[in-house]
């Protein structure tokens, strides 16, 4: 190969990465903003008590992985942060939540069967396995770290949150016996978070099917 066919191939090499970075950015802008409107139509239209702010998020993981969940996961709170003036600490449950799906994420897994239905069965077997783990882990870590940052205003400045939440339908139940402010906080996530992350997870990991692709 002479110099000339190597610098086009180089040349063809950065415009592809170029191009594919541009493509993925578009992909979490986007992502991030149909977390925005998928969160308000349960929330202000359905008045179902759901977050589903990070399907979107959950699915760019799945399809392309951290550095891209991430971003979709910082631009999905930085939305609502300018639209009212403030810093949400709660985008560190979407980037938690992001960690996880990275870690445990289902993989294609190696399934020593014979008949082309055998295999797609054991397949979709074995991945909803792993979702359903990943959704459970999901729920009780949101769960928690939700409930220490809904905390901490209260601990640091003795305040508390000036807006109503989802999770503020199950405190008064919680308080009425008698349990600490952070069992309070954290128990009131579990039963929201138990049907959240299961849209968030299984609802994410279809989406992200159609964007691997999307994006091919």
């Amino acid at each position: 190969m002479d110099n000339t066919e190597l610098q086009e191939n180089q040349k063809k090499s950065k415009q592809f990465i170029i191009k594919k970075i541009i493509i993925l950015s578009i992909v979490c802008i986007l992502a991030a903003f149909m977390n925005t409107l998928l969160s308000s139509f349960f929330i202000n239209y359905l008045r179902f008590p759901l977050f589903v702010d990070t399907v979107f998020t959950a699915a760019v993981t799945f399809a392309f992985g951290l550095i891209p969940g991430i971003i979709t996961a910082v631009l999905g709170w930085l939305i609502p942060s300018i639209y009212h003036g403030t810093f949400n600490f709660f985008v560190l449950c979407s980037i938690a939540e992001v960690l996880i799906i990275t870690a445990l994420k289902p993989k294609t897994p190696d399934i020593p069967v014979f008949t082309p239905k055998e295999k797609i069965i054991a397949f979709y077997t074995v991945v909803a396995a792993r979702l359903m783990i990943l959704y459970i882990i999901c729920a009780l870590a949101i769960s928690i770290l939700g409930g220490f940052i809904n905390l901490l205003p209260q601990i640091a400045y003795g305040i508390y949150t000036d807006y109503f939440g989802v999770d503020d339908l199950f405190k008064l139940g919680l308080i009425m016996n008698n349990l600490p402010t952070l069992a309070v906080n954290i128990l009131s996530r579990i039963p929201i978070n138990i049907v959240d992350r299961f849209i968030v997870i299984f609802g994410g990991y279809l989406i992200s099917r159609a964007l691997v692709k999307l994006v091919k």
